[in-house]
């Protein structure tokens, strides 16, 4: 009888969730659809510049929209933040539409005042790793050929020496002693005149993301103005969808009378961070609280005391919180939404999600930086019904599954995922045989294998780009070969992903040396040159050759099968 009752319940959903659908895409609705020449679906609605998405949070007046330790700005004081910002561009440092400026800070509002001052001015922002080290943030920095850095002081520290001067810089903070361009405080008290905003065209470069794939360097993702406000419509239908198709879910959101609230974990340079939560909160006029660095009690203790409504992580975030005894008390009283991303959770976290909060808006969703996070998603009823789904493609999004895309397979069969849509980036910067060897006739090759269901969802079972996704962050397994390959004693490294509790999955390392090492020598030697979310947790050593195949490529999975992983 439960059987049947589920497959009534699913039935009745897809009808109801497709009826929905179809009323939001309507041709007289805000997201009614276009299609070009190619087959590719856009929103007609949607801004047509990144400036333009931004601009919408001004009619949103006076409303709460940060908090950050001591810090709280309104929507208007954020604003007259960021033009005071945008005219000392302009004014002061001479800078022109088109140059790019790389930020590198942990979240915190200057972070924020300082994106959107790039965006108005016409320059293209640059976000980079923070948790990266010298030789990560020089190599981003010298890549993208900054004219600007915006830093805050540990990661000054981290580029000072070996600094290139011709690059300018812009400190967040520090002693007074650091040789750099200016400082953020003494830019804040100029006097200038109100700011020119930028009207650039939807086909010029807005965004430059660094993500890590299978190279052992980072890419630059390259985004058009057009692209990112697709990007950000999308997820306003997905809200809109969400909210059509779970009404009894957003009744107790409505009837709490707070303001909608996020906590904000997700580092912003991330497309999790910047596109579905800063930049779709601001356009949206809801209100953030920041987080510098995740801990789960000063988690608890800001949903708390500042009444959050919604909270997104990586799976190993939301373990955590809701792992935490205090989670089930008032603690967690306002919580109406709970979001996962960054990488695939496990069923008991799913079990305990739909457990703990039976009458919260959950959802998750499937995305990649090169198609700015926009794929599949799902949130309320339909997470319920299909928890271990990414959900249904967003309607720009075409996705195919197969060798290639021209050849798909029929629903239900496994294979490569192919993606295609408006929201897709315009390349990799500076690597045109990259570009071109990541595309077939416009559809995006994902590295993952999935299939489309018979209910048509995105389930993704496997991936074939060789990086490792430890608590939602890209790792590439060649970098960490690299650098354990350039210690004196080693002969050969395979790195691969070994599965985790809490993050996932962890660095797992195959190292053949000379002659024997320590696991802690060899960390250490490795700490110096990588990021410490980089570093392998496991090591194995062995003195005889890794195994390889007759054209010498590492076979990772028999290393793997050998020592038991």
């Amino acid at each position: 009888q439960r059987m049947s009752a589920k497959m009534t319940d699913t039935t009745t959903f897809l009808d109801s969730g497709r009826t929905c659908m179809q009323q939001l895409l309507h041709d007289q609705s805000p997201f009614a659809l276009d299609t070009d020449e190619r087959g590719v679906k856009s929103f007609r609605n949607a801004p047509t510049t990144l400036n333009a998405a931004i601009q919408e949070g001004r009619r949103h007046g006076a409303v709460p929209f940060l908090l950050w330790q001591d810090q709280r700005y309104n929507l208007e004081e954020f604003f007259a933040a960021a033009d005071h910002l945008t005219a000392v561009f302009q004014q002061s440092l001479g800078l022109h539409p088109g140059q790019r400026v790389a930020i590198a800070m942990r979240n915190r509002p200057e972070w924020m005042i300082a994106f959107v001052a790039c965006v108005q001015a016409g320059l293209v922002p640059v976000p980079l790793n923070s948790w990266g080290l010298h030789e990560e943030l020089l190599y981003s920095i010298e890549d993208a050929e900054v004219a600007l850095l915006i830093c805050d002081l540990p990661r000054w520290q981290q580029v000072a020496e070996g600094w290139p001067e011709r690059i300018r810089v812009l400190l967040l903070e520090g002693t007074g002693d650091e040789p750099v361009t200016a400082r953020w405080e003494a830019l804040a008290e100029l006097a200038v005149a109100p700011p020119v905003l930028h009207q650039a065209a939807p086909a010029d470069d807005a965004l430059i993301l660094y993500t890590s794939g299978t190279t052992s360097r980072a890419k630059g993702v390259v985004s058009t103005n057009q692209a990112l406000g697709q990007a950000l419509h999308a997820l306003d239908y997905q809200a809109a969808l969400a909210g059509m198709s779970s009404p009894e879910r957003i009744k107790p959101i409505m009837a709490s009378g707070l303001q909608p609230t996020a906590l904000l974990c997700f580092p912003l340079f991330h497309v999790s961070g910047l596109h579905a939560q800063f930049l779709s909160m601001l356009r949206n006029g809801r209100r953030m609280v920041i987080m510098y660095k995740w801990d789960v009690e000063e988690a608890l203790r800001l949903i708390e005391s500042e009444r959050c409504t919604q909270f997104s992580g990586a799976p190993v975030m939301m373990q955590e919180l809701l792992a935490h005894p205090r989670f089930d008390s008032e603690a967690s009283a306002s919580l109406f939404s709970l979001g996962l991303g960054g990488g695939a959770a496990s069923a008991s976290l799913l079990d305990r999600l739909l457990t703990v909060k039976p009458q919260a808006m959950v959802g998750t969703g499937y995305g990649m930086t090169e198609g700015n996070g926009v794929g599949a998603a799902h949130a309320g009823e339909q997470f319920v019904l299909f928890p271990t789904t990414a959900g249904w493609p967003l309607p720009i999004v075409d996705m195919r599954v197969g060798d290639r895309p021209d050849q798909p397979l029929p629903p239900g069969s496994e294979g490569p995922l192919w993606l295609r849509s408006s929201a897709m980036m315009r390349g990799y910067w500076n690597r045109p045989e990259e570009t071109e060897a990541s595309f077939n006739d416009g559809w995006l090759f994902s590295g993952d294998v999935g299939c489309l269901d018979e209910n048509g969802m995105v389930r993704i079972t496997d991936r074939i780009k060789d990086i490792i996704i430890r608590g939602g962050e890209n790792i590439s397994a060649l970098e960490v070969e690299q650098v354990a390959a350039v210690h004196p004693e080693v002969l050969e490294a395979a790195a691969f992903a070994c599965p985790d509790s809490r993050f996932g999955e962890v660095v797992g390392l195959a190292v053949c040396c000379k002659e024997p090492l320590e696991v802690e020598s060899l960390r250490a030697f490795m700490g110096e040159h990588l990021a410490g979310y980089k570093l392998p947790e496991r090591i194995w050593f062995t003195q005889q050759p890794l195994v390889r195949n007759a054209t010498g490529k590492l076979q990772k999975s028999l290393i793997k099968q050998a020592l038991g992983v």
